[in-house]
């Protein structure tokens, strides 16, 4: 079967073997996603795409209601292969939250299905016959891109770009770096657009050489991205701060163990214990360390109202040496009143057990730390994961930490650290960031490999570096170009020694944002549009 019989039997495919495919196309996309990598397969899926837009011509509202059906099966097959891990966190306490494994691995994938529904709605609208349209798909599916990155507390995870820069892919670690010109969303449109190319070799024209300009296009813009990259590389070798030796404790705790009260001691023992271990034949525990990074909520209890917990942890760090670490924090105290709610915080905390500062996460996650109409759901019985009635309470702003002895630290709990244009603070530029987490939830599934990739492209984004201290793994240490100094893998227990590489001057952009993605989209609709008047005026 040639390349045109195929895409014609998509155009004309109906029913249920119009959404098979469609399903079949989506659900194969997220090889292309950490820890896979698989990066070949979306210049195939995504050709199946066009093809199913170019099939949904005619019928109701010009075929932007077939258009949208298939590109919700699309999305629902992508985000449900995409993050089926989500339900190895309703199996941590599975006696309470077991029975809604099957509810949230289908809903969440079925609810950003929406985005890519209304993705292909848009293209439908501005569809054109030939090159155009890949344009056309490339702008309308960013926009939607976008709007789930932002909308309703918003969920990048696994945007389309992700898959185009994976450091294990194509071109490895060079192709990421466009992420320094036009951030995540600038190379979601590049990479929709890329990965449709291949569509038009399939198309009727009269002359055969056209049908290869989209692909030869594509394959220039990923050369000169690399190109690009591979000199950043070349030009940027890393290097680090003076002075700084950094020591990461991953603990690997399990999460029953981890958030048991009656385990407290236990678990203040092995951080204790892991924190002063040996890394090397040259190591003298935690003497000649700077900065002690342990993971995000390392204490099942309240840590300032531990004074044993903390007279332990000063006793531990000698002087010269901080404490960077995850906790629960409680808010301030109201006399004969019970803890109810508190914060999921970062502490700094010095050699001598006080308190130097701390920062609260402002980005909280849905169903984890709170329940959307908290009031309303929690009467019918249903809790956030994290068991906390009420919710967590969020922080008032992202800031820069100040650390002893090292540059200002830019804090990052859990999944802040995926929101791109988000991680850095307003009117002032940290040094590095500083992401904890806990990501024991879900076990050792692809869900660890993505987080850890999307921090890493926040590094490259940035210009900054990225120190990563995570409960399970991956616990890494990253340049500001993304290159990873030293890590540890997922699912083991050990230190990390490192140094902390230096910043970059600010990238285009952390100084522009998602302006120079936002004309790309722009120029390109309007491409799009101005084809498609020209088409119809013929």
């Amino acid at each position: 079967m040639t390349l045109t019989k195929l895409a014609q039997s998509i155009v004309l495919a109906w029913g249920w073997q119009r959404i098979l495919l469609a399903f079949l196309a989506g659900a194969s996309t997220a090889l292309a996603l950490p820890p896979t990598n698989v990066w070949p397969v979306p210049f195939v899926t995504f050709a199946i795409l066009v093809w199913l837009v170019d099939g949904a011509a005619g019928g109701r509202f010009g075929g932007v209601v077939s258009a949208a059906v298939a590109g919700w099966w699309f999305g629902f097959g992508y985000f449900l292969a995409g993050l089926y891990w989500i339900g190895y966190a309703f199996l941590v306490d599975a006696k309470i939250f077991g029975w809604l494994l099957p509810f949230a691995v289908l809903s969440l994938p079925a609810a950003l299905a929406l985005y890519t529904a209304l993705g292909l709605a848009l293209a439908r609208l501005i569809w054109t016959r030939g090159a155009m349209r890949v344009l056309a798909l490339a702008a309308a599916l960013t926009i939607a891109e976008w709007l789930r990155g932002h909308l309703v507390s918003g969920f990048p995870w696994n945007a389309f770009g992700s898959a185009l820069v994976a450091p294990e892919g194509l071109f490895g670690l060079a192709l990421a770096q466009g992420a320094a010109l036009v951030g995540l969303w600038g190379l979601t449109f590049l990479a929709v657009a890329v990965y449709a190319s291949p569509a038009v070799l399939a198309d009727h024209v009269g002359d055969s050489k056209r049908r290869w300009l989209p692909l030869a296009a594509s394959m220039a813009v990923l050369i000169a991205l690399a190109v690009y990259g591979g000199l950043r590389l070349r030009a940027n070798p890393t290097n680090l701060v003076e002075g700084v030796r950094l020591r990461i404790m991953q603990p690997n705790l399990q999460q029953d163990e981890k958030f048991n009260a009656s385990q407290k001691q236990q678990v203040m023992n092995r951080y204790l214990a892991l924190s002063d271990r040996a890394s090397g034949p040259q190591s003298t525990g935690v003497r000649g360390v700077t900065h002690l990074i342990w993971p995000e909520s390392a204490f099942p209890f309240f840590l300032t109202r531990e004074p044993d917990a903390l007279d332990q942890t000063a006793a531990l760090l000698p002087e010269g040496t901080v404490l960077i670490t995850g906790a629960v924090r409680a808010p301030e105290p109201v006399p004969n009143a019970a803890v109810t709610r508190a914060y999921n915080s970062i502490y700094v905390i010095d050699h001598d057990g006080s308190i130097l500062s701390i920062y609260d996460k402002v980005h909280l996650v849905p169903f984890g730390e709170y329940l959307p109409f908290q009031d309303l759901l929690e009467r019918f019985g249903l809790l956030a994961l994290t068991k906390v009635r009420g919710g967590f309470i969020a922080g008032d702003r992202r800031r820069a930490l100040s650390v002893p002895g090292a540059p200002n630290l830019l804090p990052l709990i859990c999944y802040e650290v995926i929101f791109p244009g988000e991680v850095a603070s307003a009117g002032e530029r940290a040094g590095w960031m500083l992401n904890v987490t806990n990501d024991g939830w879900f076990g050792v599934s692809p869900g660890p490999y993505q987080h850890f990739a999307q921090a890493r492209l926040r590094a490259i984004e940035e210009g900054l570096p990225l120190v990563r201290a995570a409960n399970t793994g991956i616990s890494a240490v990253v340049d500001p170009l993304g290159r990873v100094i030293a890590s540890l893998p997922l699912g083991t227990e050990g230190v990390l020694d490192a140094g902390l590489p230096h910043a970059l001057a600010p990238t285009p952009y952390a100084r522009w944002g998602d302006t120079p993605a936002g004309l790309m989209i722009a120029l390109a609709a309007v491409l799009a549009v101005r084809a498609r008047q020209r088409q119809r005026a013929r």
